[in-house]
């Protein structure tokens, strides 16, 4: 079975596990960002990335010129059975992988759960539709008083949601929602961020502009929701909507020996369909098309304007740095705690939403227009 993990968390996890098992040992120097991506056959945004989210998660600390090491750990004080015993309500919350965004999520249920007297336990299923589905099953059944769930997509285990939810057990889902379920949800207003950001590319007097995905538009509700504002931002300038400047879904075509040919490949599909702007699914992948236009010597923006979605960090360390849209993701899982809490304590079963604002960040990568001579 192929391994669907993103390319960084590969590194991520190999890294990982070579610091757990003393293959490096603490204050041991990792290889370089240049070093990963020969060895892994990957971009060195791919491998910084990797070293990013290790930093992060307080593994590794790096110094300026040197590179990076391993972070001694200290020992952690044993837990006294008594204080297990004695332990309060527990939430569980499930998350598709770990990396910087995530420990946001984390953080913000975590301080108000604590506030409640909660404990807060962490599971990763980590990208695996199976795996998903057996957290689903196994933590209420082991005693755990609601989940908060950042789905994997909102097409897969419709049914164990669904069945978890007509019983009653306390859920929520955060980042996604369902439709059609009555399940409660915590989401970024992605609809309003791919509104504006369509918008903002048609006042710098861009008509061409593309919609790109790696998934498909019905895979996950926050993609589905950026491309329905895209397309109402087009609709609202009174501007067609082209069925052929909309790439989605291609995921499973690039790989680490052909992403160069395949994004190449496609920047030149546009460029010859006159598009002078790109809306991408979020900024690693605008990352890529990025990395990729700029090896083909198309300029950006002079060119191609470019904009993602996350304000992930490295969008503001590529070589033009990407006008993207924050997600406030400590708000968003801090009010999905609010909303279990209430499910739990106050018998709330009634179906909310809840968006949470997202906010436009312009750097250098989209401008006016270029008008060919």
């Amino acid at each position: 079975m192929p391994d669907k993990r993103p390319l960084y968390q590969v590194i991520l996890d190999d890294l990982k596990e070579k610091i757990e098992t003393g293959y490096y040992a603490p204050e041991a120097q990792l290889p370089t960002e240049v070093e990963l991506a020969e060895q892994y056959g990957v971009s060195r945004i791919t491998s910084k990335r990797a070293l990013i989210e290790l930093e992060r998660d307080g593994m590794i600390y790096r110094k300026r010129g040197s590179g990076s090491y391993v972070k001694p750990q200290e020992e952690p004080e044993p837990v006294r059975q008594d204080e297990i015993r004695s332990a309060g309500p527990i939430i569980s919350m499930i998350l598709p992988y770990m990396a910087t965004s995530e420990l946001e999520y984390i953080k913000g249920a975590a301080d108000y759960l604590d506030s409640k007297g909660y404990y807060l336990s962490i599971h990763n299923s980590n990208w695996s539709k199976e795996k998903e589905k057996e957290l689903l099953v196994r933590l209420p059944r082991s005693g755990i008083n609601g989940i908060i769930l950042y789905p994997l997509s909102t097409i897969s285990n419709v049914e164990t949601v669904n069945a978890l939810s007509s019983n009653g057990y306390p859920l929520v889902t955060v980042d996604q929602y369902f439709d059609k379920l009555n399940v409660s949800s915590v989401v970024s207003d992605n609809y309003s961020g791919g509104y504006m950001t369509a918008s903002r590319l048609i006042e710098l007097g861009h008509e061409r502009i593309a919609f790109v995905s790696s998934i498909s538009i019905e895979y996950r509700s926050s993609v589905r929701d950026r491309y329905l504002g895209y397309c109402q931002a087009m609709k609202d300038h009174r501007i067609a909507i082209d069925p052929e400047l909309v790439y989605t879904d291609f995921y499973r075509d690039v790989n680490d020996s052909n992403a160069r040919e395949f994004y190449q490949s496609m920047l030149a599909s546009l460029l010859a369909k006159r598009v002078t702007a790109i809306q991408a699914e979020h900024d690693l992948l605008a990352a890529d098309l990025l990395k990729n236009a700029l090896e083909s010597g198309i300029g950006v923006p002079s060119e191609l304007s470019i904009i993602g979605f996350d304000n992930h960090e490295i969008s503001g360390h590529v070589e033009v740095p990407l006008t993207t849209v924050a997600q406030n993701y400590y708000h968003l899982s801090r009010k999905a705690a609010e909303l279990i809490v209430d499910i739990i304590e106050n018998r709330n079963t009634g179906h909310q939403m809840i968006k949470i604002p997202v906010t436009m960040i312009e750097r250098q990568s989209t401008a006016v227009r270029h008008v060919r001579a």
